[in-house]
């Protein structure tokens, strides 16, 4: 694609997009370090799409140049060929090198907070794949399918992160839902498959069941995934990663029939064991969110790899309403700390 046809093409008319975040269960299994060797206990991720949607605007900018937005980052903007990959919007940075993207005002605002452990920059990538993709349209190139965006998507983070990184965060963006995503590990094929967990007409009721929170500071996932994964390859915890693949089945199973008690036990007990590989995994306010969700007969659990972001919340909707209570006076002792909406939503990237 010719360069000047960038900002030529922005000029005409802006474009934009957005995806939705994520709440998690049993993440980690989507990184191929564990689901390689772990493949004949056939693991499993689950993803809930939330209505706290990232969107991303393509303007005009100086031909040759490339500026970033964000909300919560300084704006940033470098000739296309010194982008920076080691930087706090390294991977916005990554996507429009891929794509020659010079000429371009990348503007990102995102409902959920700074580096709250619900997938932002995962979600920020597939949202802006996906708008450099609509524009290349206008010139008659075909738009990339959701599987493809979010496998990009995988594919550049990882490459500028310089660890293993998982898929589950960009498959939500993509698709939305309420899905499992089984990481089959099969060479030559599509390593996951889908599957919906809650039908469309079901997620009014289990909205009821749910409660999400962040804890009022930023998680720092690469820390706490980097030592599950040196844990992980050196030997370390093998038996608990077994359990924590059975514990994600069960809370699964659960969910689908409606038990929210199991499906919360199931929670309870992951989080137990992840606590006893890395403690940090629960902040402070956390524990406390986690302890009192385990007194009202929920289940609770950290987004993403924790150390701080959000917890989310899963039990029977009376449960769920006095859980609601207790929590706001928890996260009012917080500064930044709040509810989040736990509205499901059913279509990814838009």
């Amino acid at each position: 694609m010719p360069k000047e046809n960038w900002h030529d093409l922005l000029a005409q008319s802006p474009i934009t997009t957005s995806a939705p975040c994520r709440i998690d269960m049993g993440g980690t299994l989507d990184i191929s370090t564990f689901y390689f060797p772990l493949r004949h206990l056939n693991p499993v991720t689950f993803n809930l799409a939330v209505a706290l949607r990232t969107k991303v605007c393509l303007k005009p900018f100086e031909p040759g140049w490339v500026k970033v937005s964000s909300r919560g980052f300084e704006d940033a903007a470098f000739v296309i060929d010194e982008v920076p990959f080691r930087h706090p919007l390294g991977l916005v940075f990554a996507v429009a090198a891929y794509f020659r993207a010079d000429g371009v005002h990348i503007e990102i605002d995102s409902a959920s907070p700074v580096r709250s452990a619900l997938g932002g920059s995962s979600v920020a990538a597939v949202a802006l794949i996906t708008a450099f993709t609509r524009l290349r349209e206008r010139l008659g190139v075909e738009r990339f399918s959701r599987k493809d965006t979010a496998l990009l998507a995988q594919s550049l983070e990882q490459s500028v992160a310089g660890i293993p990184c998982g898929l589950q965060d960009m498959l939500a963006a993509a698709f939305g839902g309420v899905y499992v995503w089984q990481w089959t590990g099969r060479p030559g094929r599509t390593f996951y498959t889908k599957q919906k967990v809650v039908k469309a007409k079901s997620y009014k009721h289990l909205e009821r069941s749910l409660l999400l929170a962040y804890c009022g500071a930023p998680h720092e996932s690469v820390d706490i995934n980097g030592r599950w994964v040196r844990q992980f390859l050196a030997g370390k915890f093998r038996s608990k990663w077994v359990e924590i693949v059975r514990m994600t089945h069960n809370f699964v199973d659960s969910l689908r029939d409606g038990d929210y008690v199991k499906a919360g036990q199931a929670m309870n007990r992951e989080v137990d064991l992840r606590c006893e590989m890395t403690p940090e995994v629960l902040d402070d306010i956390g524990r406390q969110l986690v302890t009192k969700a385990r007194k009202e007969g929920c289940g609770a659990r950290f987004t993403g790899a924790g150390g701080g972001g959000c917890i989310w919340a899963l039990g029977r909707p009376e449960h769920i309403e006095n859980l609601k209570l207790s929590w706001q006076s928890i996260v009012k002792g917080k500064p930044e700390a709040c509810l989040l909406d736990t509205t499901i939503d059913p279509y990814g990237v838009l």
